[in-house]
């Protein structure tokens, strides 16, 4: 098997960097894409030691309508997929993700125990609760309880955006805006869609305790989106190992705001802490 034959997902946003032994699995966030991951991607390919898989969830880069007709369940599905492809070509795999990707990198270690040599964490959404999230949003699974409630809700990205890097943040929401939901993600994220994350995070919740992975997690004190009760929630009940670090001067998308070069370098010594790397590179073509 070589790497343009492992499932990234529907569409050309998906892609694979590096050519070593090790591989890594990183899951993008919840309305969001690909690239949201390819720094960190591409820092963490660089010495030659690690292949970096980064997959297209289902219904993602697409409209809301798309999102709207897939599940949690379809979205593991796809990362299964991507999971079993990598598993064939390397004997150490890494799983990690941002945001609900972070969730999701602990499902996978759940459905394959043994499986998975560690996990990479960055901003972990179990709940929204960021200084930038509306008080009362603690009242919408109350709200999605009551028969049709979940169509009344709906939650439209504002600034920051998870970005404290002005720059940046002013070309994503120039993206947004335009519509270019493969680069910059959606817009808006409709109450079924949250209904789905609700749903996975109560099951990875029960399932915590059993996963003995080991993990780094990684998240701002300055998260917009998730505080850092999500970070320590993980450290508390995390049945294996977990190094947590707390970073500064950025909010929730820690790998492309003023930080993530901070975020390649511990992600960077964490799998060379929990691998045997070596620097031969395996034998294919990248796929950008």
């Amino acid at each position: 098997m070589n790497a343009s034959e492992i499932d990234l997902g529907e569409g050309d946003a998906g892609f694979v960097l590096g050519t070593g032994e090790v591989g890594i699995l990183l899951i993008h966030g919840l309305t969001g894409t690909p690239t949201e991951l390819r720094r960190v991607a591409q820092g963490l390919a660089k010495d030659g030691t690690c292949t970096v898989y980064v997959p297209t969830l289902a219904g993602h880069c697409g409209d809301n309508s798309d999102l709207q007709a897939t599940g949690w369940q379809d979205w593991y599905e796809g990362v299964r997929k991507t999971f079993a492809g990598i598993r064939q070509r390397h004997q150490q795999v890494f799983v990690g993700g941002l945001s609900m990707g972070a969730v999701m990198s602990m499902y996978v270690a759940s459905e394959h125990p043994g499986q998975v040599a560690g996990l990479l964490m960055y901003s972990t959404t179990l709940r929204y609760d960021g200084w930038s999230i509306n008080k009362l949003a603690f009242l919408t699974p109350l709200l999605m309880a009551i028969p049709g409630g979940v169509h009344l809700c709906s939650f439209e990205e504002k600034p920051p955006y998870g970005i404290k890097n002005e720059r940046l943040r002013a070309i994503v929401e120039r993206q947004m805006k335009a519509g270019e939901s493969s680069n910059a993600g959606l817009l808006t994220m409709e109450g079924v869609t949250v209904r789905e994350l609700h749903r996975m995070n109560a099951v990875v919740k029960k399932r915590m305790p059993s996963i003995t992975t080991p993990a780094l997690v990684l998240h701002s004190i300055e998260d917009d989106i998730t505080s850092r009760w999500n970070a320590d929630y993980v450290e508390r009940h995390l049945g294996g190992q977990v190094t947590k670090v707390l970073l500064d001067n950025c909010y929730h998308m820690i790998t492309v705001d003023l930080q993530y070069r901070r975020v390649i370098e511990l992600s960077a010594a964490f799998v060379k802490k929990n691998s045997n790397v070596t620097t031969q590179p395996i034998e294919y073509l990248q796929q950008a």
